[in-house]
């Protein structure tokens, strides 16, 4: 399976009322956003409804480009994406996987929180109503080829606490998130990866002649 960060990117916090709808809960919270962090919970169904995987771990988001996806149970994991390329760490295999940064990540419903243009211009999003005490907001990608079925955000008082989905091979994913950090000072090399000395590397790390602007 994709690493799950590929189909999300994450946050908010609102300020909204329970009456408000989930669509003007996401506008009112990425008006200004630069960044954000969270920690994440994380629980994968198989077709059947059979139980899969569960972990956690802290996830960080800058715009334009720059994700950081860190599993820390029950296995490590580390993803970053600094604008450029994907990096894929798995330090149990003393392995690092890296290729270009592409139109995947550019469809991914994360993308929408620190670029609100990318919202109608990637997905189409509809009204899905309350449920489970959250108001929820689907996303479906405009892409030709998705990698989900569709994307639900669901949001409560206090932020975006849920995101649920389904990939194009029926398996279902929830991910609950808690402690939303909104434009945070991260650390300078957050976004940044250097594969250790020792370990494989699968793919060319050499930087691209064309990159995407990052921000500092």
């Amino acid at each position: 399976m994709r690493p799950i960060f590929l189909l999300l990117f994450a946050a908010v916090s609102t300020i909204a009322s329970a009456a408000e709808s989930a669509r003007s809960r996401l506008d009112a919270f990425a008006k200004g956003l630069d960044a954000t962090s969270a920690n994440f919970g994380q629980h994968v169904l198989d077709p059947n409804g059979g139980a899969g995987k569960t972990s956690t771990g802290k996830l960080a988001l800058k715009a334009p480009r720059q994700f950081r996806w860190e599993t820390k149970t029950p296995y490590r994991q580390l993803i970053v994406a600094d604008g450029e390329k994907v990096w894929i760490y798995d330090p149990d295999l003393e392995q690092v996987t890296v290729r270009a940064q592409g139109t995947e990540e550019a469809h991914s419903p994360l993308t929408v929180l620190t670029d609100l243009s990318q919202l109608d211009h990637n997905f189409i999003a509809s009204e899905q109503g309350e449920q489970d005490g959250l108001t929820w907001l689907r996303l479906k990608s405009k892409d030709k080829e998705p990698q989900f079925d569709y994307c639900d955000l669901g949001f409560g008082t206090g932020g975006l606490e849920s995101m649920r989905f389904e990939d194009t091979l029926g398996n279902s994913t929830e991910i609950h998130f808690s402690n939303w950090q909104r434009n945070p000072k991260l650390a300078a090399d957050t976004f940044k990866f250097t594969p250790p000395k020792g370990v494989d590397v699968i793919g060319d790390p050499t930087p691209a002649a064309q990159a995407y602007p990052v921000k500092d």
